[in-house]
């Protein structure tokens, strides 16, 4: 009787350290599971913005304003072409919206080809993808330059939506249950053609001068 309870209580402390080791290796994998799709993410996210296409993907019909870019704290709507492997060619209109979800906010992505989009549809056309989950807040923002040619201050309304902005910054903080941070990023247009009107200043995509035609700038470079 004493050699069968001393065994038993040696397969009861084994079974309690294999329980540990299962708990650490589920807990380890979770943890570089949660990075890895973070870091996905972000950069999706950095390689669709940073080439924005100043191409219009509709029109107000009351005003006649081409619709370019429009952007605001919680959603953005832009042209862009995707990666090869998600591709069908051409450019691609594309979504990025903080929306509620069961675990707090989640920031989703939806694209439509340029080919044949219709503004109007989209809403119920265009099927989310959540890149990001576990969000306590999120918030897009961008800046443009001014008449003499300076950056402004980071601005989370864009109210012109028929010229691009040259910097968009997406700043998220995650739940803690998450486990994991989210750095703010400050993501160039590649294309310097942002915040320049039709016909205005030069760096307008129809007011080139100085600039040789449509600049490319290096992403992370001086904008």
């Amino acid at each position: 009787m004493l050699a069968i309870v001393l065994l038993a209580l040696l397969l009861a402390g084994t079974w309690g350290a294999v329980r540990t080791a299962v708990r650490a290796t589920h807990s380890g994998e979770d943890a570089i599971d949660r990075t890895n799709r973070l870091r996905v993410a972000e950069e999706f996210m950095r390689h669709q913005i940073s080439r924005i296409l100043p191409l219009s993907y509709g029109q107000d019909d009351s005003t006649g304003t081409n619709y370019v870019f429009e952007g605001s704290g919680d959603s953005m709507r832009f042209v862009a072409p995707m990666p090869g492997y998600l591709s069908k060619g051409g450019p691609y209109v594309q979504t990025l919206k903080f929306v509620g979800g069961r675990g707090g906010k989640e920031l989703v992505f939806t694209d439509s080809m340029l080919n044949g989009f219709d503004l109007a549809e989209a809403k119920t056309t265009m099927e989310p993808v959540v890149l990001l989950d576990q969000i306590q807040d999120g918030k897009f923002e961008y800046r443009t330059l001014d008449d003499q040619g300076d950056l402004t201050d980071w601005s989370d309304q864009w109210d012109d939506p028929s010229v691009t902005p040259v910097m968009v910054r997406i700043a998220v903080t995650m739940r803690p249950e998450a486990r994991v941070v989210f750095p703010d990023m400050e993501i160039p247009l590649m294309l310097d053609v942002g915040a320049s009107h039709a016909m205005g200043r030069p760096g307008s995509i129809l007011n080139p001068r100085g600039m040789g035609g449509l600049r490319r700038r290096p992403i992370g470079g001086n904008p």
